[in-house]
This record gives C-alpha cells, structure tokens and sequence, in this order.
C-alpha cells in the first residue's frame, strides 16, 4: 500500500519469481462472521473475484454487502505460484490484488456485485489507483462464468457511458477468466475490520449507477 510498487508494466514469463509450492496458512473461519473461509460452501452459492485498487479497502466494501457469505484478500491473474506479499509489490509476480468474495444469489445479484464493482473505484487509470501505482493495483474483473463474462462486459459499456458524460476516460479494467487465487497473509484479512483507522486507498470516480437497470 502507500503507493508502493515497482512496475508499471507486466514481467515477462522469465522474469517472474518462482514462488513456492507452500500455500499460506489462514485462520479457519471470517474474522468478522465466522462463517468457513475455505470450501465447501453452501449448495447453491457462487464465486466472484474483483481487482480494484488495495484489497484492503476493496473487501470490506464487500463484507458488508447483505448476502455474501465470505470475502477473502489475495492475489491472482500473475505468474508466481504462493506469492508473498513482498513479492506481489515487486512487480515480478504478475498478480493482481484481488477481493474474492463468496455470495448467496438468492439474496445478492452478480450485478450488484458489479455495480459495487465500477462505483467504488476509478477503472480508468491503468496500472494504479490513485497514489498506489504498480501492476497489482490494475482494475480487474475475473469471472466464473459466462453468464458472469457476459454481465461484466454489459456494464462496462454502460458505465463506460456514465464516465464519459463525466469527463473521464476510457475504462483499462481487464476482464478475464478467474485464474487461481492466492491467499495473501493472515494480517491482510479483514484488515480494515482489525484495524478500523488504517489505510483504505480506495476512492472512486464519482459516478454512479443508481436508477440504471441491467437485465438478469
């Protein structure tokens, strides 16, 4: 956080770092809920994973969302297999700090995820959010589905629209298929939640959705 990162361009496959075979160990259940962090989950709920800016802001926006079941904070969509967070900040890894969230569709829509998705950040600004700037601070959506592809690439030309109108300019969010996540460590769950003054780093364009409906 606090504007770190070293890179402002993706590494090439032989400059990534090895990483390890190890995966980091988390504490068995939300530190807010209690609910399980790690799988199985309740028959009938789905995944979502979003890169927006510091994880540490973009999952609480999430936790307190009526209807997700966990958040958890991590890295995906890179090269190195059980980074660290040291190596993400790098540069060398690849990855992406992400929110994978774990939601009842029964009572949050994919497309509620979403518009908290592009209203809680500025998707424009490339390799960066505000004053962190580096790879792992790209906006992203990673999608489970297509039914989820389809939805992302609906309201990104929507919400392109509304950025426009505003004097913005064009969206640099990826939108790929959901690559293996990484669990990042223990304190960077739910920070926000053990430490309520720390650093958030997440703003937003100041465009909204509101009264802007997408079909299911």
């Amino acid at each position: 956080m606090f504007g770190a990162g070293k890179m402002t361009g993706m590494p090439d496959e032989d400059q990534a770092l090895p990483g390890r075979d190890e995966a980091i160990e988390l504490p068995s259940t939300h530190y807010l809920n209690g609910n399980p962090m790690n799988p199985p989950y309740p028959d009938g709920y789905q995944s979502a994973m979003f890169g927006m800016g510091c994880f540490w802001g973009a999952e609480r926006r999430y936790w307190e969302m009526p209807g997700v079941f966990i958040t958890a904070v991590g890295y995906a969509a890179g090269m190195t297999p059980n980074p660290t967070y040291q190596e993400v900040c790098s540069g060398y890894t690849g990855h992406n700090e992400v929110v994978f969230v774990v939601y009842d569709p029964r009572a949050v829509s994919y497309l509620q995820l979403l518009k908290l998705f592009w209203e809680s950040h500025d998707p424009t600004q490339g390799m960066r959010q505000g004053n962190d700037r580096g790879t792992q601070y790209r906006s992203g959506i990673y999608f489970y589905s297509e039914e989820q592809q389809q939805q992302a690439d609906q309201t990104k030309q929507t919400f392109q629209q509304g950025l426009l109108n505003a004097g913005f300019g064009l969206i640099t969010t990826e939108i790929i298929p959901a690559t293996m996540f990484y669990h990042a460590e223990e304190y960077h769950q739910q920070y926000l939640a053990k430490n309520p003054g720390g650093y958030c780093g997440l703003g937003g364009s100041g465009v909204n959705l509101t009264g802007v409906s997408f079909s299911e």
